[in-house]
């Protein structure tokens, strides 16, 4: 067996099965290491699951809003049993079957960097085997939840992301700490699947890297669910005398909050910690940064490269794909002394501002920058909104429709920005947003698509009529 290859890459989450499939499409041998699932943490315990938990609530939702129709309670044992089948059962064979047949060699085992162009896996049985690669090694070792240092809050074994995706069952009480993505997404999920009673604590309010209107409709939502938020507090202490017994919050002002168990989901950190980044000049525990070729800046050997949520551009699945694409693809140029410059070799999504959805109900979507980034990058900004509840396929979706679309945009240019949309079900109208914003398509030649009537997308022709065309 070979120890030698062209690419050798550490972690097989989506970003890493990516790259080796792009490298050996390019006419390059590539090895990938993983000491975990192959498939990665979006697969077993993020994206694929959380939705898997999300999707019946959405539903329940949209069914209450249309009149003529009931829906019984939510069985929550099939729900469960359902995100079982949509994570293997947590089984990985059929991923390595996919990665193996590429080809690409599957390693197990804990890879680090051993200095330039090497990596030594360690397996579970105590063995090492070294990697060698001739042209690239790449990092795509994703992130770990951040549990912050409250005291006693590791030791009252929280769930993180990885828990509460995988959960038994779910708790009659659960405290949630933070009020980002994930903290939003399985409070809902919880909540609407049997938690009876759910809080978020959430210091800087919800969803606060987004539009501030996106925030405030999705508490409206919480609040009518009955959801709890409590806004600018602080949890100082926790205590849980017991091992999976209840826990308490005490907080900065107001009466201390008990649970039966608590998620933390404020924030996630580069899972670099244990990677030998020191033996390439880097530091252990920070991302790893790089230029836009993918490539990491500051080691002069020129053979690491980084990929996904471990070089912390964007962290999320379709960003971490789209880069390892394009890492791939260079890496084989570069073997191949081909052209290594061109547009498609390059990352330009992430300086117009990833896609992403928020899969609450009601969904936040956006692209682009923030109206308050736009004015701090110093762009000539003007802004338009619009009540999404107006547009006839709107309200032809049920009753009580509540929703917002804002659009900002570059006055000299006279093009997009960024795009949020805030609403039921507006996750499918963000990738039309994504392609305006990213390509720069001029406000007058976007008043040339028309949407279909009566639908959701009519938003595009309420937005340009407000602006004034």
């Amino acid at each position: 067996m070979s120890d030698e290859f062209d690419v050798v890459v550490v972690g097989a989450g989506p970003a890493g099965e990516n790259v080796a499939d792009r490298a050996v499409r390019g006419g390059l041998t590539a090895a990938i290491v993983e000491r975990r699932l192959a498939g990665g943490e979006c697969s077993y315990w993020a994206c694929i699951p959380s939705k898997a938990l999300l999707r019946p609530v959405e539903l329940a939702a949209e069914v209450a809003r249309v009149p003529g129709l009931t829906l019984g309670p939510i069985d929550t044992a099939a729900v469960l049993a359902r995100r079982d089948e949509a994570v293997s059962h947590l089984d990985d064979s059929g991923q390595v079957e996919w990665i193996r047949s590429v080809p690409v060699e599957f390693v197990r085992g804990h890879g680090r960097l051993d200095g330039p162009g090497r990596v030594t896996v360690s397996a579970e049985d105590g063995s090492v085997r070294t990697l060698t690669a001739r042209h690239a090694v790449v990092l795509a070792t994703g992130s770990d939840a951040l549990v912050p240092p409250i005291h006693g809050l590791a030791e009252a074994r929280p769930w993180t992301s990885h828990e509460v995706t995988a959960a038994r069952s779910v708790p009659e009480r659960l405290a949630v700490l933070g009020g980002g993505v994930v903290a939003c997404e399985m409070a809902q999920a919880m909540h609407g699947l049997g938690a009876r009673e759910t809080t978020v604590l959430a210091r800087g309010g919800l969803l606060g890297r987004m539009e501030p209107f996106a925030g405030e409709l999705v508490a409206a939502s919480f609040a009518e669910a009955g959801i709890t938020v409590r806004e600018g507090v602080q949890v100082t202490k926790v205590e849980r005398p017991r091992p999976g017994g209840p826990v308490t919050l005490h907080l900065s002002e107001g009466p201390p909050v008990e649970a039966d168990e608590l998620l933390v989901a404020t924030g996630r950190r580069p899972a670099t910690g244990d990677l030998g980044l020191e033996s390439v000049g880097l530091e252990a525990g920070r991302s790893v940064e790089v230029d836009d070729s993918m490539r990491a800046t500051g080691v002069p050997d020129g053979r690491l490269y980084a990929v996904g949520d471990v070089n912390g551009r964007a962290l999320l699945t379709h960003m971490g794909k789209y880069q390892a694409r394009l890492c791939g693809d260079v890496i084989a140029a570069r073997a191949k002394g081909e052209p290594d410059d061109l547009p498609g070799l390059r990352d330009m999504a992430d300086g117009y501002g990833a896609p992403q959805v928020v899969f609450t109900d009601p969904q936040v979507c956006a692209v682009g920058r923030t109206e308050a980034q736009a004015r701090g990058e110093g762009f000539d900004v003007r802004v338009v909104e619009y009540d999404l509840g107006r547009v006839s396929g709107a309200y032809l979706q049920g009753d009580g429709y509540r929703g917002m679309a804002k659009a900002v945009v570059d006055e000299r240019r006279r093009v997009l920005l960024g795009v949020t949309f805030v609403g039921p079900a507006v996750g499918e109208l963000l990738h039309a947003a994504t392609i305006a914003v990213t390509a720069e398509v001029t406000l007058d030649r976007l008043w040339h698509a028309v949407p279909s009537f009566p639908t959701v997308s009519e938003i595009w022709l309420r937005l340009l009529e407000t602006y004034g065309l």
